[in-house]
């Protein structure tokens, strides 16, 4: 067994855990559903919910990876009572971890293929509708698309490869140092453009009408929605950085700031994005099309949109890939622990297994574009996300708050243990029938809300 490598610093740990959980969800989903809800009133609901929702389930999945100091495929066999079945929880954290490379290594590679296109002023002197054209095209050629997934899973084991300290910390360290200054300079940009006034008025002023022109009900179950997915937490895809840091800090603390970072990515993200739009009469749309059509649009637009544009793509490709780079490590320690494969064996299976995985999704805008597995229209990438976003992340997260409160579990008094060892903000001792009730409820009911939101129209 090769001996279990730590991160070399606290910043490492926060930064590559904030990594994951800055994803492309806080980028193409977050704007749009803070537009579309009414704004700042939205966002003041979001963080609530944050707070309430996904703090405590990161401070107990961070707990079971540093108890056990194994990775989700075996720390629930570590933790769990006797004669307990709590470790069939470790099938659905694996499940989870390819499920999403399935698709995440594609929409990766999208990210790196619109660096090159930016740089190359492709956009240049497009119509809009040309513009959309571009991504269309890009979608419907099969070879391109399998060269920039196999481009972005390269990049992802490559890093892996080089170990905890020496690749994937440091690697992810650089990437969202630079993540943030290129958050910062494109807000600038963004909010000096003349007519930016009113998208920074919209988003940052609450307009509390929005609310009841939705209906509090569905204002406040997006809001917890996106509090919920923003973190990916339910598939073990935290546990393991917990169990590579020391008991120095509490885990609620560190839990705190690696909140606190990803809501500043998707804030920082509607600051380019509102003031942007509003400057050039465009609507901001939802998803691929926000991203991938509409930005290109205002770059085109914009004085040294090239620039901008590039280094936009740059920052998406750096949010997308720090997911990727951390979920690969999952996957990596998955093998290590379940098989006591080398690191280096472990990335050559790994590399092979997720390149095959990831053509499905790569096929289903192009070659098996006839098959919509979830109605007219609909994609293969559409029903893995569903799978992933709908059913592996809740019900896994239910999964750990049972485990971590229940006295059939590891139980209420070894989670308090493990998330108040070490200095800093300790779990509070009050919110014991909250976690061990009300919560696990509030996200039954999210899971519930999920499929009748799909399949009842």
């Amino acid at each position: 067994m090769e001996k279990r490598e730590k991160f070399s610093s606290r910043l490492g740990f926060i930064l590559i855990s904030a990594g994951c959980a800055v994803g492309l969800g806080n980028v193409w989903r977050f704007p749009y559903i803070t537009g579309k809800y009414g704004g700042a009133a939205f966002v003041l609901i979001y963080l609530v919910f944050l707070v309430i929702l996904g703090l405590p389930i990161m401070v107990m999945e961070f707990s079971v990876g540093r108890a056990s100091q194994k990775s989700a495929a075996r720390s629930f066999h570590v933790l769990e009572p006797k004669g307990s079945k709590w470790h069939f929880m470790a099938i659905l954290a694996i499940a989870g971890n390819y499920l999403l490379m399935m698709f995440y290594t594609t929409v990766g590679g999208w990210m790196l293929a619109y660096v090159i296109k930016m740089i190359r002023g492709e956009f240049t002197g497009l119509t809009p509708d040309e513009v959309g054209g571009v991504f269309n095209g890009m979608l419907g050629q099969p070879g391109s698309m399998t060269f920039w997934m196999i481009v972005t899973v390269i990049i992802g084991f490559l890093v892996c490869s080089l170990g905890l300290q020496k690749g994937v910390e440091r690697v992810t360290k650089f990437m969202m140092a630079s993540l943030f200054v290129i958050l910062i300079i494109l807000c600038i940009r963004s909010v000096t453009l003349p007519g930016a006034a009113e998208g920074v008025r919209f988003y940052l002023i609450p307009d509390f009408h929005k609310i009841t022109e939705y209906g509090l009900f569905e204002v406040v179950f997006a809001a917890m929605g996106q509090a919920f997915f923003t973190l990916s937490l339910g598939i073990g895809a935290m546990a393991i950085f917990g169990s590579y840091i020391a008991k120095e800090h509490t885990l609620t603390g560190e839990s705190i700031r690696i909140c606190t970072l990803d809501t500043i990515v998707a804030l920082l993200a509607g600051l380019i994005i509102f003031p942007a739009c509003f400057a050039f009469q465009v609507n901001p749309g939802e998803g691929p099309g926000l991203v991938f059509v509409t930005l290109p649009n205002i770059f085109n637009q914009m004085a040294g949109g090239r620039i901008f544009g590039t280094l936009f793509f740059i920052f998406m490709s750096f949010a997308a890939l720090s997911t990727i780079i951390a979920v690969f490590e999952n996957i990596l320690s998955f093998s290590i622990d379940l098989f006591g494969w080398t690191r280096k064996k472990a990335v050559a299976v790994n590399f092979v297994a997720i390149l095959l995985l990831s053509l499905p999704c790569v096929f289903g805008f192009n070659i098996w574009s006839a098959i919509a597995p979830l109605g007219a229209g609909s994609t293969i990438q559409d029903l893995e996300d569903f799978i992933v976003s709908n059913n592996l992340l809740p019900l896994g997260s239910l999964g750990y708050l049972l485990f971590c409160t229940s006295r059939y579990g590891w139980g209420w008094k070894s989670f308090i243990k493990e998330a108040d060892s070490g200095k800093g903000v300790k779990f509070p001792q009050w919110s014991r029938i909250y976690v061990s009730f009300i919560l696990p409820a509030i996200v039954l009911f999210i899971f519930i809300m999920g499929y009748v939101q799909k399949f009842v129209k």
